[in-house]
Protein backbone atom coordinates (compact mmCIF):
# COMPACT_ATOMS: atom_id res chain seq x y z
CA UNK A 1 0.00 0.00 0.00
CA UNK A 2 1.29 3.43 -0.88
CA UNK A 3 0.17 6.85 0.19
CA UNK A 4 -2.23 8.43 -2.28
CA UNK A 5 -1.94 12.01 -3.45
CA UNK A 6 -5.08 13.42 -5.08
CA UNK A 7 -2.92 14.76 -7.92
CA UNK A 8 -1.60 11.26 -8.72
CA UNK A 9 -3.08 9.59 -11.80
CA UNK A 10 -5.80 7.01 -11.15
CA UNK A 11 -3.78 4.37 -13.03
CA UNK A 12 -0.01 4.54 -13.52
CA UNK A 13 2.01 1.74 -15.10
CA UNK A 14 5.71 2.46 -14.86
CA UNK A 15 8.42 0.62 -16.83
CA UNK A 16 6.32 -2.55 -17.12
CA UNK A 17 8.12 -5.60 -18.50
CA UNK A 18 6.07 -8.77 -18.96
CA UNK A 19 6.77 -11.95 -20.88
CA UNK A 20 5.80 -15.61 -21.00
CA UNK A 21 7.78 -18.77 -21.51
CA UNK A 22 6.66 -20.99 -24.38
CA UNK A 23 8.80 -24.12 -24.34
CA UNK A 24 12.40 -22.91 -24.47
CA UNK A 25 11.45 -19.57 -25.97
CA UNK A 26 10.60 -16.44 -24.01
CA UNK A 27 7.95 -14.23 -25.58
CA UNK A 28 8.18 -10.60 -24.43
CA UNK A 29 4.82 -8.79 -24.47
CA UNK A 30 5.81 -5.49 -22.83
CA UNK A 31 9.29 -4.01 -22.51
CA UNK A 32 9.45 -1.05 -20.12
CA UNK A 33 5.94 0.11 -21.05
CA UNK A 34 4.41 3.23 -19.44
CA UNK A 35 0.73 4.13 -19.26
CA UNK A 36 -1.20 6.82 -17.38
CA UNK A 37 -4.99 7.01 -17.09
CA UNK A 38 -6.77 9.70 -15.10
CA UNK A 39 -9.74 9.14 -12.81
CA UNK A 40 -13.02 9.21 -14.71
CA UNK A 41 -11.54 8.54 -18.16
CA UNK A 42 -13.22 6.21 -20.67
CA UNK A 43 -10.34 4.69 -22.66
CA UNK A 44 -10.59 2.29 -25.60
CA UNK A 45 -7.64 0.02 -26.37
CA UNK A 46 -7.35 -1.30 -29.92
CA UNK A 47 -4.77 -3.47 -31.65
CA UNK A 48 -4.28 -6.71 -33.56
CA UNK A 49 -4.38 -10.12 -31.88
CA UNK A 50 -1.15 -10.71 -29.98
CA UNK A 51 -0.50 -6.99 -29.43
CA UNK A 52 -0.79 -7.26 -25.63
CA UNK A 53 -4.39 -6.18 -25.00
CA UNK A 54 -5.34 -9.22 -22.89
CA UNK A 55 -2.06 -9.05 -20.98
CA UNK A 56 -2.74 -5.37 -20.23
CA UNK A 57 -6.19 -6.21 -18.81
CA UNK A 58 -4.76 -9.06 -16.73
CA UNK A 59 -2.10 -6.75 -15.27
CA UNK A 60 -4.64 -4.04 -14.45
CA UNK A 61 -6.92 -6.65 -12.83
CA UNK A 62 -4.10 -7.98 -10.66
CA UNK A 63 -4.52 -11.41 -12.28
CA UNK A 64 -0.98 -11.27 -13.70
CA UNK A 65 2.04 -9.62 -12.13
CA UNK A 66 4.71 -7.82 -14.14
CA UNK A 67 8.23 -9.25 -14.33
CA UNK A 68 9.48 -5.72 -13.65
CA UNK A 69 7.91 -2.32 -13.06
CA UNK A 70 5.17 -0.79 -10.95
CA UNK A 71 1.37 -0.84 -11.23
CA UNK A 72 -0.49 1.81 -9.23
CA UNK A 73 -4.31 1.84 -9.28
CA UNK A 74 -6.35 4.25 -7.17
CA UNK A 75 -3.52 4.81 -4.71
CA UNK A 76 -2.59 1.16 -4.25
CA UNK A 77 0.40 -0.66 -5.68
CA UNK A 78 -0.76 -3.96 -7.18
CA UNK A 79 2.61 -5.41 -8.10
CA UNK A 80 3.62 -5.51 -4.41
CA UNK A 81 0.47 -7.29 -3.23
CA UNK A 82 0.24 -11.01 -2.54
CA UNK A 83 -2.45 -13.15 -4.15
CA UNK A 84 -4.92 -12.83 -1.24
CA UNK A 85 -4.53 -9.04 -1.11
CA UNK A 86 -5.04 -8.74 -4.88
CA UNK A 87 -8.13 -10.94 -4.67
CA UNK A 88 -9.55 -8.68 -1.94
CA UNK A 89 -8.65 -5.60 -3.98
CA UNK A 90 -10.54 -7.00 -7.00
CA UNK A 91 -13.62 -7.69 -4.86
CA UNK A 92 -13.85 -4.05 -3.75
CA UNK A 93 -12.26 -1.95 -6.50
CA UNK A 94 -12.87 -3.73 -9.79
CA UNK A 95 -15.70 -4.79 -12.10
CA UNK A 96 -15.07 -6.86 -15.24
CA UNK A 97 -17.35 -7.10 -18.29
CA UNK A 98 -16.62 -10.10 -20.53
CA UNK A 99 -17.20 -10.66 -24.25
CA UNK A 100 -19.21 -13.86 -23.70
CA UNK A 101 -20.92 -12.61 -20.50
CA UNK A 102 -19.56 -15.40 -18.18
CA UNK A 103 -22.99 -15.85 -16.58
CA UNK A 104 -23.73 -19.04 -14.64
CA UNK A 105 -26.55 -20.86 -16.47
CA UNK A 106 -27.95 -22.53 -13.35
CA UNK A 107 -28.57 -19.12 -11.72
CA UNK A 108 -31.19 -16.56 -12.71
CA UNK A 109 -30.23 -12.98 -13.61
CA UNK A 110 -30.55 -11.64 -10.06
CA UNK A 111 -28.49 -14.50 -8.60
CA UNK A 112 -25.75 -13.90 -11.18
CA UNK A 113 -25.66 -10.21 -10.29
CA UNK A 114 -25.61 -11.02 -6.56
CA UNK A 115 -22.48 -13.20 -6.73
CA UNK A 116 -19.89 -10.44 -6.00
CA UNK A 117 -21.94 -9.33 -2.96
CA UNK A 118 -21.56 -12.74 -1.31
CA UNK A 119 -17.99 -11.66 -0.46
CA UNK A 120 -19.29 -8.67 1.48
CA UNK A 121 -20.76 -8.48 5.02
CA UNK A 122 -24.29 -7.66 3.83
CA UNK A 123 -27.64 -9.09 4.90
CA UNK A 124 -29.69 -11.02 2.34
CA UNK A 125 -32.13 -8.10 2.28
CA UNK A 126 -29.37 -5.56 1.61
CA UNK A 127 -27.99 -7.74 -1.18
CA UNK A 128 -31.45 -8.10 -2.73
CA UNK A 129 -32.03 -4.34 -2.62
CA UNK A 130 -28.65 -3.65 -4.25
CA UNK A 131 -29.32 -6.21 -7.00
CA UNK A 132 -32.77 -4.72 -7.77
CA UNK A 133 -31.24 -1.26 -7.96
CA UNK A 134 -28.54 -2.18 -10.49
CA UNK A 135 -30.91 -4.31 -12.61
CA UNK A 136 -33.15 -1.25 -12.79
CA UNK A 137 -30.13 0.90 -13.70
CA UNK A 138 -29.26 -1.32 -16.69
CA UNK A 139 -32.86 -1.44 -17.91
CA UNK A 140 -33.75 -4.93 -16.65
CA UNK A 141 -36.23 -4.03 -13.93
CA UNK A 142 -38.48 -7.01 -13.21
CA UNK A 143 -36.23 -9.44 -15.11
CA UNK A 144 -34.31 -10.74 -12.09
CA UNK A 145 -36.00 -14.16 -12.05
CA UNK A 146 -35.34 -14.74 -15.74
CA UNK A 147 -32.74 -17.33 -16.73
CA UNK A 148 -29.88 -15.93 -18.86
CA UNK A 149 -30.45 -18.63 -21.52
CA UNK A 150 -33.88 -17.12 -22.26
CA UNK A 151 -32.41 -13.62 -22.75
CA UNK A 152 -31.00 -11.97 -25.87
CA UNK A 153 -27.25 -11.35 -26.09
CA UNK A 154 -27.77 -7.67 -25.33
CA UNK A 155 -29.81 -8.49 -22.23
CA UNK A 156 -27.21 -11.01 -21.05
CA UNK A 157 -24.50 -8.37 -21.41
CA UNK A 158 -26.63 -5.97 -19.35
CA UNK A 159 -26.74 -8.64 -16.63
CA UNK A 160 -22.97 -8.85 -16.96
CA UNK A 161 -22.66 -5.07 -16.54
CA UNK A 162 -25.00 -5.14 -13.53
CA UNK A 163 -22.82 -7.82 -11.92
CA UNK A 164 -19.70 -5.72 -12.66
CA UNK A 165 -21.09 -2.59 -10.95
CA UNK A 166 -23.09 -4.11 -8.07
CA UNK A 167 -20.14 -3.68 -5.68
CA UNK A 168 -19.76 -0.03 -6.79
CA UNK A 169 -16.16 -0.42 -8.02
CA UNK A 170 -14.13 2.59 -9.12
CA UNK A 171 -12.71 0.77 -12.16
CA UNK A 172 -14.44 -1.18 -14.95
CA UNK A 173 -12.41 -3.36 -17.31
CA UNK A 174 -14.34 -4.36 -20.43
CA UNK A 175 -12.96 -7.14 -22.62
CA UNK A 176 -14.60 -6.88 -26.07
CA UNK A 177 -17.99 -6.08 -24.44
CA UNK A 178 -19.74 -5.74 -27.83
CA UNK A 179 -17.84 -8.50 -29.63
CA UNK A 180 -20.73 -10.99 -29.51
CA UNK A 181 -23.55 -8.51 -30.18
CA UNK A 182 -25.44 -7.16 -33.18
CA UNK A 183 -25.02 -3.43 -33.88
CA UNK A 184 -28.22 -2.33 -32.13
CA UNK A 185 -27.44 -4.31 -28.96
CA UNK A 186 -23.82 -3.16 -29.12
CA UNK A 187 -24.88 0.48 -29.29
CA UNK A 188 -27.20 0.01 -26.29
CA UNK A 189 -24.37 -1.54 -24.26
CA UNK A 190 -22.01 1.28 -25.27
CA UNK A 191 -24.63 3.86 -24.25
CA UNK A 192 -24.86 2.12 -20.87
CA UNK A 193 -21.07 2.25 -20.42
CA UNK A 194 -21.12 5.93 -21.39
CA UNK A 195 -23.77 6.60 -18.76
CA UNK A 196 -21.73 4.77 -16.08
CA UNK A 197 -18.71 6.84 -17.04
CA UNK A 198 -20.42 10.25 -17.23
CA UNK A 199 -23.05 10.00 -14.51
CA UNK A 200 -21.44 7.64 -11.99
CA UNK A 201 -17.82 8.60 -12.58
CA UNK A 202 -16.59 5.09 -13.36
CA UNK A 203 -13.13 4.88 -14.91
CA UNK A 204 -13.52 2.50 -17.86
CA UNK A 205 -10.90 0.69 -19.93
CA UNK A 206 -12.40 -1.14 -22.90
CA UNK A 207 -10.49 -3.49 -25.18
CA UNK A 208 -12.22 -3.64 -28.56
CA UNK A 209 -11.75 -4.46 -32.25
CA UNK A 210 -14.78 -2.33 -33.09
CA UNK A 211 -13.99 1.17 -34.36
CA UNK A 212 -17.56 2.32 -33.69
CA UNK A 213 -17.22 1.18 -30.07
CA UNK A 214 -13.86 2.92 -29.70
CA UNK A 215 -15.41 6.14 -31.04
CA UNK A 216 -17.68 6.23 -27.96
CA UNK A 217 -14.67 6.44 -25.63
CA UNK A 218 -12.96 9.67 -24.67
CA UNK A 219 -9.54 8.43 -25.78
CA UNK A 220 -8.32 5.57 -27.95
CA UNK A 221 -4.97 3.87 -27.44
CA UNK A 222 -3.49 1.73 -30.22
CA UNK A 223 -1.35 -1.20 -29.09
CA UNK A 224 1.00 -2.92 -31.52
CA UNK A 225 3.51 -5.54 -30.37
CA UNK A 226 3.37 -4.24 -26.80
CA UNK A 227 3.88 -0.59 -27.74
CA UNK A 228 1.31 2.23 -27.78
CA UNK A 229 1.90 3.49 -31.31
CA UNK A 230 -0.20 6.65 -31.02
CA UNK A 231 -2.86 8.15 -28.80
CA UNK A 232 -5.80 9.71 -30.58
CA UNK A 233 -7.99 12.13 -28.71
CA UNK A 234 -11.57 11.45 -29.75
CA UNK A 235 -14.76 13.35 -29.08
CA UNK A 236 -16.90 11.48 -26.60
Amino acid sequence: MTGHNSSDPFIALRKITKGYRTGKERLTIFDKMDLTIERGEFVAVMGPSGSGKSTLLNLLAGIDRPDEGQIHVNGQRLDHMGEAARSGWRAHQLGIVFQFYNLLPMLNAAENVELPLLLKPLSARARRDRVEKVLDLVGLSGRGRQNPASMSGGQQQRVGIARAIVSDPALLLCDEPTGDLDRKSADEVLAMLGFLNRELGKTIIMVTHDGEAAAKAGRTLHLDKGVFVDQMEMAS
